[in-house]
């Protein structure tokens, strides 16, 4: 016995699992601008946040790291790796004893590595300025990000607010594009 019916296109499996599944863009879409929000409103919360997941992961990764170094497995010797589980866990307890001194740290390191990785941007432009065209707009990125990073060095304070607040634009202009995204599924859903 055979069956006339075709077997449906992946096309038509997708299409439906996103017309059923239109409300969980909606929601992730007011998850992402309820952060958003809350991180324009309330960016002290938002900051300490982010340091106490930092530590948080901090603190995994140095205990799995001496769990590494105990069990003998790995490319690395035993000993950095106890070593570097050990400096894990203290970095990570440190994020939940001082977090203030925590996130100054993080903005300095994102500060001067924003600084190196600017330079190195502009000595590449200039040395690819014969081999690529438009090697200008490498340049720019590589000044621009110099500036970021003098910002964050010489600023720390307005460099994590600014660097919340664009996390907080992001959230929220992503929020409101999957809620649009949603509601214009839910509408093919219902054609």
């Amino acid at each position: 016995m055979t069956s006339s019916h075709a077997a449906p296109s992946l096309d038509s499996i997708v299409q439906s699992a996103l017309h059923r599944s239109w409300w969980l863009l909606l929601l992730r879409g007011i998850i992402a601008l309820a952060f958003g929000v809350a991180t324009f409103v309330w960016p002290q919360i938002s900051l300490l946040s982010l340091i106490l997941v930092y530590g948080i992961y901090a603190v995994a990764d140095g205990v799995l790291a001496l769990i590494a170094a105990v069990r003998g497995g790995g490319i690395a010797p035993r000993l950095w790796l106890a070593l570097g589980g050990i400096v894990s866990i203290l970095a990570g307890i440190l994020a939940f004893v001082w977090p203030g001194l925590t996130a100054l740290v993080l903005i300095y390191l994102i500060g001067f590595w924003s600084i190196m990785r600017g330079v190195l941007e502009i000595v590449g432009a200039i040395r690819l300025r014969k081999e690529i065209a438009n090697e200008w707009t490498l340049g720019a990125a590589g000044a621009l990000s110099v500036i970021f990073g003098l910002i964050l060095v010489f600023a720390p304070g307005a460099g994590a607010m600014g660097l919340l607040w664009l996390i907080a634009a992001w959230a929220v202009l992503f929020g409101l594009l999957l809620i649009w995204v949603a509601f214009r599924v839910r509408k093919l859903a219902k054609a």
